[in-house]
């Protein structure tokens, strides 16, 4: 099972428990988890609202706390507790990373580090609580979107401070940041410090099948959006859907009324005219190798008339950092540019189609009006006219001919 983290109104600890929660993971057996390392400690679920959606908030309940715990008062909560061995692990590896951004804030040891706010019983329940629900759900790896943190200032116990708060801005080295103007916390250090302790890799979702849907909610209703956290689950998928079906059988139903993706892309590109072809087609497989959305390359003029092409990659946001670090080392360049525009795309999938020939991957992709135009994957026929030692143009006249490729094209 993977889970994907939506951390676009940010991250914290009672934000990733309530999203648990949401998914199903019994707050009867957190409080057994937590409450065998501290007793006086309890986990209860709320159903509120943030902006009008519907989340669950989750209130850890404690007495107040004066006591500052070092790492090994925690750790030693967490050994003698009912964990299993692999929570005990996670736990104790979030907390060694929080003394570790601690002690390089305050030019101490991690030993010598004293917890302040991520130390007290409420953030030991939300720590914990993370690590126990994610195991019980079955998670095996974890992925997120960028992270704001908010603007302004917080409070804690070495006085006001810019946010993001020193521990969670070192927790969030790496990390990339999503662009944010909320006069407000987003990130705390704990929701930092699960975050770099779980996730595999920063991205847009992954390609996965989905299965569920949990929403936690932050402490309090932002005006300017839902102040909520989305932990979405599901299986890992690589757009095959079997063997032994027909088409129709293997792919499912594209989204109800079909709809147009609208996303936001960004173009980064170079002008060359002091290369060898050579060397421009190895760049352009290097930058094919980043995992971009599409590369190419356009004839231009450039000065003193001489002839020179220009190398266009469309990319994340994220990325942009990389293939302009990509085009300045495997380029001539001495410079490049990068611009933000739209794109509008079909929904589309993948799977495999029984033709005369045997099983073939397709590409589907379907209009607004549900029009479905479906496509072979080149290497599928080039792999058939290899085997039976035919032209690639047979292959395709003769599924054209069987009736079994009407609405292939080329």
């Amino acid at each position: 099972m993977i889970a994907y983290f939506d951390c676009s109104s940010g991250i914290s600890g009672d934000m990733i428990l309530g999203a648990l929660i949401d998914l199903g993971v019994s707050v009867e057996y957190l409080n057994e988890q937590i409450q065998s390392m501290l007793p006086e400690v309890s986990v209860a679920a709320e159903t509120v609202q943030r902006k009008n959606m519907r989340a669950i908030h989750a209130d850890v309940r404690c007495p107040h706390e004066h006591k500052h715990r070092h790492l090994a008062d925690i750790l030693a909560l967490i050994a003698q507790s009912k964990l299993s061995e692999a929570d005990k692990k996670a736990a104790s590896g979030i907390f060694q990373l929080l003394a570790e951004a601690e002690a390089k804030v305050h030019a101490v040891r991690v030993d010598e580090v004293h917890f302040h706010e991520v130390g007290a019983a409420d953030s030991i329940a939300d720590i914990t609580g993370c690590v126990v629900g994610l195991a019980q759900l079955g998670i095996t790896e974890v992925y997120a979107s960028p992270v704001p943190t908010g603007t302004g200032s917080v409070d804690i116990a070495h006085g006001s401070v810019s946010i993001p708060a020193p521990a969670a801005a070192e927790l969030l080295r790496g990390v990339p940041i999503a662009a944010s103007s909320v006069p407000f916390e987003l990130t705390t250090p704990t929701g930092a410090a699960v975050l770099k302790y779980f996730v595999k890799q920063f991205s847009p979702m992954p390609a996965m099948m989905i299965q569920a849907n949990g929403i936690g909610a932050g402490s309090r209703d932002l005006p300017q959006q839902a102040n909520v956290f989305r932990i979405i689950t599901g299986t890992a998928f690589d757009g095959h859907f079997g063997s032994d079906h027909q088409y129709d059988d293997l792919i499912s139903p594209a989204p109800a009324g079909h709809p147009l993706i609208k996303e936001t892309v960004w173009i980064v590109e170079t002008n060359i005219d002091n290369m060898s072809g050579e060397l421009i087609g190895h760049c352009f497989e290097r930058l094919w190798n980043l995992d971009v959305l599409d590369v190419w390359t356009t004839p231009v003029q450039m000065k003193k008339h001489r002839p020179g092409v220009m190398i266009s990659v469309m990319c994340r946001k994220e990325q942009i950092e990389t293939v302009e670090m990509m085009l300045l080392t495997e380029t001539a360049t001495l410079g490049v540019r990068h611009y933000q525009t739209e794109r509008t795309v079909l929904f589309r999938d993948t799977g495999k189609q029984k033709t005369l020939f045997g099983e073939m991957e397709v590409k589907r992709a379907v209009l607004p009006d549900g029009t479905e135009k479906i496509v072979p994957e080149f290497e599928s026929i080039k792999r058939i006219a290899d085997e039976l030692g035919i032209s690639v143009r047979e292959v395709i006249q003769r599924l054209g001919t069987s009736g079994q490729a009407a609405s292939f094209s080329f």
